[in-house]
């Protein structure tokens, strides 16, 4: 048996979504309720070496205690891993564009300081329905773009496919990464948008340009969507290994296409957000960590069946 091919990273790193307490995406301003220096110090203690942050929590926290103390506090609580999102209408022209440049600044200006590896970006979304039409000339050039600014600050974009975008499936991803072509510029792979997008976990090797894929990401949902697609991903998914969608199958998968970064876990149901802090990183972190031990073991038995 070779134990280079069993899961060795497994260092966890909380998605935004994950540590934020009772936030969500598109409701009110999107920022936390709870201090910063609180949730820092509470993720550490349940384990996480990596977190991501939203967008909309960083003035907050220019404000109190400043990037730079944000950076040292991560340091003495051990956090490693850095991410940010979101960043979307980066494509567009008029407010909408002018708005999503203004958050372009902030979130180069936060990477740089923070030592940011990677920020997550966002492609046209319908809540409902379909996405509106997108200018493909224009998304196509303006990622370029941009994952080239992002490269110029040490930082670099991923994209998120989404049932609910224009980016519907991983396969359109993949291809549309492909196409641009620019080394900061890569895809984010989740489990949930990769099922209901009805992508066969197994496919994902033949799918997936592994150089290019910049974040992966495990959480679980049950069988049926509850209620619409949006309304299903932001308030209804699972802890891994909780639900339906097979978590451990993804994480062996996603290793066998060639994976060997952190595990981002991303966790965006409303019974979780209720859940007292410390319960809920606690539960998030070691049902992830669990789902990682499960796919190491099945590798490793199917190693010695080879042997």
């Amino acid at each position: 048996m070779n134990d280079t091919n069993i899961i060795q990273n497994r260092d966890l790193l909380a998605s935004c979504w994950t540590w934020a307490g009772n936030a969500a995406p598109l409701r009110g301003d999107e920022t936390s309720p709870i201090d910063v220096r609180t949730r820092v110090e509470a993720a550490a203690k349940a384990g996480w070496k990596g977190l991501g942050f939203i967008h909309a929590d960083l003035p907050e926290i220019e404000k109190t205690i400043g990037l730079k103390g944000l950076r040292q506090l991560l340091d003495d609580n051990g956090i490693i891993h850095v991410e940010m999102e979101f960043l979307a209408d980066w494509w567009k022209t008029g407010p909408e564009r002018e708005e999503s440049d203004r958050w372009r600044k902030i979130l180069f200006n936060a990477a740089e300081i923070l030592g940011v590896k990677t920020i997550k970006i966002g492609a046209e979304l319908a809540l409902v329905g379909e996405p509106a039409p997108v200018d493909e000339t224009a998304f196509h050039q303006e990622f370029d773009r941009l994952a080239t600014q992002a490269g110029n600050v040490g930082t670099r974009v991923a994209l998120e496919p989404m049932p609910m975008n224009n980016l519907k499936t991983i396969e359109i991803g993949a291809k549309f990464i492909s196409e641009v072509n620019n080394p900061h510029g890569g895809l984010t792979v989740d489990t949930w948008h990769t099922s209901r997008g009805g992508t066969r976990y197994e496919d994902l090797a033949a799918i997936l340009p592994m150089d290019k894929v910049f974040i992966v990401e495990i959480d679980d949902a049950r069988k049926d969507v509850i209620g619409s697609l949006w309304e299903d991903t932001i308030n209804e998914r699972l802890y891994p290994g909780e639900g339906d969608l097979d978590t451990v199958a993804f994480v062996k998968a996603i290793h066998e296409a060639g994976w060997r970064g952190h595990w981002g876990v991303e966790i965006l149901a409303e019974s979780h957000r209720v859940l007292p802090l410390d319960q809920a990183l606690a539960r998030a972190h070691d049902s992830a960590a669990a789902t990682l031990e499960a796919a190491s073991q099945l590798i490793a038995a199917e190693q010695s069946e080879k042997v």
